[in-house]
């Protein structure tokens, strides 16, 4: 089978739709994975946990 610009064209039409939707529902179920809450809890306050005040010289 010949690869030229047109058959990646009308394959990237036809099934990169699909592929981005996997992708997409793949990160929304890591995101939303009750195992990983504490993670993004932790990542939510860490930076607010850092340096509350100003820098100071």
């Amino acid at each position: 089978m010949d690869f030229d610009h047109n058959a990646v064209v009308a394959f990237s039409k036809s099934w990169g739709l699909f592929y981005l939707m996997a992708f997409f529902v793949c990160v929304l179920v890591y995101a939303f994975w009750p195992s990983n809450r504490a993670r993004f809890d932790r990542a939510k306050h860490s930076i607010l946990d850092r340096d509350d005040t100003p820098w100071q010289k």
